[in-house]
């Protein structure tokens, strides 16, 4: 079983910047791709961006890119989302996903998640 603890959501002021951590049990990173997703108040959950397992392909959404910076430390079993020049749209609770070997950029292709982190950007 794996868990995932998402940590670093806070109240920033627009133009600030935060950094997001998923800590996961085990040592999942060499066989699982990890990925960051978000979900504002009535609105679907999103995908942000992705740290694939094997080729450590790394892929952020249009709407971020530019912005924000997915990375993981394996030593650490540690996932980072770093999101720079937040804009209000930013708003939401920001969720960490895992599942085993190369995974899609759905919600639906990830086995695991952790609680969530809020993330709040005020204009």
């Amino acid at each position: 079983q794996v868990q995932l603890v998402e940590s670093g959501g806070g109240l920033v002021q627009a133009g600030g910047s935060l950094r997001l951590s998923c800590a996961a049990s085990g040592h999942i990173f060499s066989s699982y791709t990890m990925a960051w997703f978000r979900q504002a108040p009535g609105k679907e959950r999103e995908f942000v961006a992705v740290f694939r397992s094997g080729d450590s392909f790394t892929h952020v959404d249009d709407s971020v890119e530019g912005r924000f910076t997915i990375s993981r430390d394996s030593a650490k079993n540690t996932m980072y989302l770093q999101m720079n020049s937040l804009k209000p749209e930013d708003t939401a609770t920001y969720y960490c996903a895992a599942g085993p070997y190369n995974r899609g950029f759905r919600p639906r292709d990830y086995d695991y998640w952790g609680q969530g982190t809020q993330v709040t950007v005020s204009s």
